[in-house]
């Protein structure tokens, strides 16, 4: 029998699997079935920066309305619909710290908290109430995309670690930062980030891209599920800096069969997170995927996931150089320019 354990952020996983963030954390029932169909961990929905702004401004709105106005006027009821944008992914900060606790008793596997913004704002405050919560640890979500073309990147890469370093000075549990790819020097900012503190870092974030509608001529949002497509660029950028960089790495994005869950772990991911093919095939393809692990381990002769860990990263391979400049050589020069009617 193949041993699948493996640790992440100082968490002892049962197996590599852990479902991101996304909505299939907001009901308690369909965490347990995540549970019992093997899932190791789960990652909260998010709670976004805009949900701690706006329940701020709300506060403030609502304790100063009906200062000039009699008694029994209708304006002393606060109106909750200009904020029913953000309150329908998960209804408000203090529902969300209310729900985590909820499930982290209703549940035995560890249950990660997942804060998305970009700067301080009310995050220290609900990144303490989320420790408070019981969250086993905490995932900070920096979803930006820096649009003035005033800011440079040294000065944004600055903003998110004081980010880090103050959110780390107002809780113990452990941290973990969802990056995306479109850092200039990926590998120096994940050294400054494991400096102020961070113990891991999951890798990417997958920024969902707006689109036209020609017949309304609005720009509107269009969710498209990841596909294995996608894994390549985490799993590179893991393999490079597995070993050079002291944190335990998530791969997320792509993770969809049990070959693309092996890849994650040569590379050197500690946990595999996924959604998209959770809410595609459901949740009982989490069972599916494990069993496909340990089969394809067993016949391959791996004792455990610590074997595997890292086997195929940039530091372990015979040609280095394969994740670097060279294999864009290769591939070019590799493809096959037969024309096909």
């Amino acid at each position: 029998m193949v041993d699948l354990t493996t640790n992440y952020l100082g968490l002892t996983l049962k197996n590599p699997l852990v479902a991101s963030a996304s909505p299939l954390s907001q009901k308690i029932e369909i965490v347990r079935q995540l549970e019992d169909a093997g899932v190791s961990a789960v990652v909260m929905y998010s709670l976004f920066e805009e949900q701690i702004i706006a329940d701020s401004l709300r506060l403030h709105r609502d304790l100063s309305q009906g200062t000039d106005s009699f008694a029994e006027a209708m304006t002393y009821l606060p109106d909750l619909t200009a904020y029913s944008d953000l309150r329908q992914y998960n209804i408000g900060p203090e529902v969300y710290v209310e729900n985590l606790y909820n499930l982290k008793r209703a549940v035995e596997i560890p249950v990660i908290g997942s804060l998305n913004g970009i700067t301080n704002g009310g995050w220290i405050e609900y990144a303490h109430k989320i420790q408070e919560a019981g969250a086993d640890a905490l995932e900070l979500n920096i979803y930006n995309l820096p649009t003035d073309p005033e800011m440079t990147s040294s000065a944004l890469e600055d903003r998110y670690i004081d980010l880090v370093r103050s959110i780390r000075a107002s809780i113990k549990i452990p941290i973990a930062v969802k990056l995306s790819p479109f850092f200039t020097a990926l590998p120096n900012f994940a050294k400054r980030l494991t400096e102020a503190g961070v113990n891991g870092l999951v890798l990417f974030n997958r920024f969902y891209q707006p689109d036209f509608d020609l017949d309304e001529l609005e720009v509107v949002p269009r969710l498209v599920l990841s596909s294995s497509q996608e894994l390549r660029l985490p799993l590179r950028w893991i393999a490079i800096l597995y070993g050079r960089i002291p944190v335990d790495f998530a791969l997320t994005s792509g993770i969809h069969t049990p070959e693309d869950i092996i890849k994650a772990t040569m590379a050197g991911a500690s946990a595999c997170m996924m959604a998209s093919t959770l809410l595609k095939y459901g949740i009982g393809h989490a069972a599916e995927l494990l069993a496909g692990i340990q089969s394809w381990m067993e016949v391959n002769e791996y004792e455990s996931i610590t074997q595997m860990k890292g086997s195929m990263s940039q530091q372990a391979v015979a040609e280095p150089a394969a994740f670097e400049r060279a294999n864009y050589i290769k591939v070019l020069s590799s493809f096959d320019f037969r024309y096909t009617p």
